[in-house]
């Protein structure tokens, strides 16, 4: 199985100059993106709340959940971030449906997603 990375970068949404480029792994299955708090911190991002997650192990644990701007190919959107262990750096499914784009599973590209207004 191929893997997916892609630069991307990240605002704070309230002093949206803080800014910092990073290379994410796409992880489609993660619902929420994830950024070291390190690096959030550094930005200026404070968590909104915590959130329980369930490892792939089936261990669940409590982290901190912020929200940010991601731009991608020169779109910006707001996501939920979890402040995340270092040198971990994913984008999840909610943050790569805010830019309008879907992962290709072939391809292994993120695409344009069919924007429907029903």
């Amino acid at each position: 199985m191929a893997l997916t990375f892609l630069k991307v970068k990240v605002y704070n949404p309230i002093h949206p100059k803080r800014v910092k480029e990073y290379q994410f792994l796409v992880d489609s299955g993660a619902v929420y993106s994830v950024i070291p708090e390190e690096e959030l911190r550094d930005l200026g991002v404070k968590p909104t709340s915590q959130e329980e997650f369930i490892l792939a192990n089936g261990e669940t644990l409590r982290k901190s959940v912020g929200n940010v701007y991601f731009e991608y190919k020169g779109k910006i959107r707001a996501a939920p971030v979890v402040f995340g262990e270092k040198k971990i750096f994913l984008l999840g499914a909610t943050t790569i449906e805010a830019l309008g784009m879907v992962l290709d599973p072939i391809r292994r590209e993120l695409k344009p997603l069919p924007m429907l207004m029903m």
